[in-house]
This record gives C-alpha cells, sequence and structure tokens, in this order.
C-alpha cells in the first residue's frame, strides 16, 4: 500500500467520515480558510491514481468513495513503524508509547483494560 501526503491524508478523512462525497461536501468539511476546488481535483486525481479512492459519475458530477479502510491504513502505518523504528518490536513500540506521550492514569487503565481484554480473546 503506498502512502498519502498530509494534505492527501486530510482529504482521505473526510471521505471516511463523510463515506462518500461531492466535491462541495468535501470543501464544506475543511474549517476555513478553505483550500481552492483545482487543489482538493489535484489531491483527488493523486488519491485515484493511488487506488485509495475512486469516483462515481451523475452528470457532470462525481460523487467520490475511499477504496480503503482507514483501519487497514492506520494498522499497515503502525505495523511499518514498529518494523522500521522498535526492530520489530511491540513491546518496545509500547515501551516508548506510554512513556514519551504523558498518558494520564485514567488513559493508561484503559490502555490496560483494552490490552487486557486481547490477552483473554488470544487464550480462548
Amino acid at each position: 500500500m503506498q502512502q498519502l501526503t498530509n494534505a492527501e491524508e486530510q482529504v482521505m478523512e473526510h471521505l471516511w467520515k463523510l463515506e462518500k462525497a461531492f466535491m462541495k461536501d468535501l470543501l464544506e468539511a475543511y474549517p476555513k480558510p478553505k483550500p481552492a476546488t483545482t487543489t482538493i481535483a489535484t489531491l483527488l486525481k493523486r488519491m485515484i491514481d493511488k487506488q485509495f479512492v475512486a469516483y462515481n459519475e451523475f452528470g457532470n458530477s462525481r460523487e467520490y468513495y475511499p477504496l480503503v479502510k482507514k483501519t487497514d491504513y492506520f494498522s499497515k502505518h503502525v505495523n511499518g513503524l514498529i518494523s522500521n523504528f522498535f526492530n520489530n518490536s511491540a513491546s518496545q513500540f509500547a515501551s516508548f508509547f506510554t512513556k514519551e506521550t504523558n498518558l494520564s492514569q485514567t488513559e493508561l487503565e484503559e490502555l490496560k483494560k483494552i490490552i487486557d481484554s486481547e490477552i483473554l480473546k488470544k487464550k480462548k
């Protein structure tokens, strides 16, 4: 899976949220100052070429939709991050993540619940 630029990721975020959108819907999703229509059109064309986005045509209008699920995209990147920066060690990543991100006690307890739940699933 190819990577998206930051600008392309922003468009994808809006598309993932909207599920499908015409150009006007995408522009409305942006805060002010809004990007130019031509900028969004260029980004969408690149994302279609990278096979992240497709569209249906209705007359002169295109309704865009994502071809890649958000979870698939980000899990691929997190796994790449673990592989590239933490010697493929999830525990090194977890250690770094929990120490360096300044998580609150509540957030750490929530993480622990998630991990405990996953451990139980694996035991079955």
